[in-house]
């Protein structure tokens, strides 16, 4: 015989609905249960994507290093020494730090989030300059929208180039004129443009990086006079290596090299998107994991909702069951059916639960995209279809759970005593 077929679906239904006030009550505690896992995860991934995005493509795996002043005498030296890094350390790094795959130094004009007048013609505005290799577009990436960006041959040639963000393309350049091959002057300084970039980032962090020229590393210090002086080192991590180890090995052969004491834990600071990126998914899987443990809660409650609904049903049909076995219907048959109402009852909720919360999640979206995705850090909340199978799997488990003690108070019933009660 099988679990389902016409005449037990319809049965099915006619159960449910004698008393369909009392079958909706019963359902919801399952549907809220699944309600809240599909939107409460949707929530967390939403607020993963926004802060993701935030991060504007940057590499996972990128470092960033710079000199402070010590804090500890060491080897003659007094505490709040300042010391800088420079291309004899740059060298250094390539040749004896084995988890560092790129070295990039930088300069910057003005110092951090320093700002410097930029000219063309009669039109000038204040913007960062950066002395850059070729290699930190792979650490933090830019989309070239016009031209190109910075190769080798800039660098070894100290070639006066620059590539410009695109708010300082629409600031000193009309609509429509022609940006790659024009000159614009660096305090003073006439640079070639030959591309316009445009970063991934958002926000503030968008605004800043799209006001800012990048110009050849070598050609910035020949033409700033910063001499062999790095301002700071961009780095990439080897992807096999945990950063908390690369950053150890960086940080170990850097105070060996700068004479600093090796538990002076201020005088180099350093910062790794690698470490910022755990914790942002420690944070969410912990957001997502309270979300399932919440969920299953509301979901448990409501599967027992569901069986004593069931008790209380078999209860009111003792004389129909007694009748159905006094005419031969086996304990399985008895079984079957009372599990068949009950999975039926916790499917069709869980199913309700999780299309309501599927549909608020797209509803959520679709008002985001049409304020123009001004969701701060909100962004595409979603919920993927493993989550989905997962919870309908789970629902479906306390289903059979929850249908189990009233098949057994079924089978229980004796038929003579069933058929002789009112």
């Amino acid at each position: 015989m099988r679990f389902f077929d016409r005449d037990r679906a319809l049965e099915i239904l006619q159960v449910f609905l004698t008393n369909p006030f009392r079958t909706v009550l019963s359902g919801i505690g399952v549907g809220w249960g699944l309600f809240m896992i599909v939107v409460t995860v949707g929530a967390a991934n939403g607020l993963e994507n926004g802060v993701s995005s935030d991060m504007g493509g940057r590499v996972k795996n990128s470092m960033f290093l710079w000199s402070r002043s010590t804090s500890k005498p060491y080897k003659g030296f007094k505490r709040g020494r300042r010391f800088e890094f420079n291309n004899a350390d740059t060298e250094f790094l390539r040749e004896n730090a084995t988890s560092i795959t790129l070295v990039a130094p930088r300069n910057q004009l003005g110092g951090h989030r320093g700002s410097n007048n930029i000219s063309r013609g009669t039109k000038s505005g204040a913007f960062n300059v950066y002395g850059d290799e070729p290699g930190y577009i792979n650490i933090d990436p830019v989309k070239i929208v016009k031209g190109r960006y910075l190769n080798e041959g800039d660098l070894e040639n100290d070639r006066k180039i620059a590539v410009i963000g695109k708010t300082v393309n629409h600031l000193l350049y009309e609509e429509g004129e022609e940006v790659i091959g024009s000159t614009i002057r660096v305090q003073g300084i006439l640079f070639t443009v030959v591309g316009v970039y445009s970063t991934f980032k958002t926000g503030e962090d968008a605004e800043e990086d799209n006001s800012s020229i990048f110009i050849p590393y070598t050609t910035f210090s020949k033409s700033f006079h910063t001499g062999d002086r790095v301002g700071w080192y961009s780095l990439l991590m080897d992807e096999s290596i945990h950063a908390d180890s690369a950053a150890a090995e960086v940080l170990s052969l850097m105070m060996q090299r700068k004479n600093v004491h090796p538990k002076d834990n201020r005088a180099m600071g350093h910062w790794s998107m690698a470490s910022e990126f755990e914790e942002i998914e420690t944070l969410f899987s912990s957001f997502r994991l309270i979300s399932f443990i919440f969920g299953g809660l509301a979901l448990l409650a409501g599967a027992i909702g569901i069986m004593n609904i069931m008790l209380i049903t078999v209860r009111e049909r003792t004389q129909e069951l007694g009748i159905r076995r006094a005419m031969g219907a086996t304990p399985f048959t008895v079984m079957s059916q009372i599990m068949a109402e009950t999975i039926f009852l916790t499917t069709i909720s869980g199913l309700a639960g999780v299309s309501l919360g599927v549909a608020s999640l797209e509803s959520v979206n679709k008002f985001l995209q049409s304020s123009g995705g001004s969701g701060g850090s909100f962004r595409n909340p979603e919920v993927s279809l493993n989550i989905v199978l997962i919870a309908l799997g789970v629902m479906l488990v306390m289903g059979l759970i929850a249908g189990i003690l009233p098949a057994l108070r079924a089978v229980a019933i004796r038929p003579v005593e069933a058929i002789r009660s009112e």
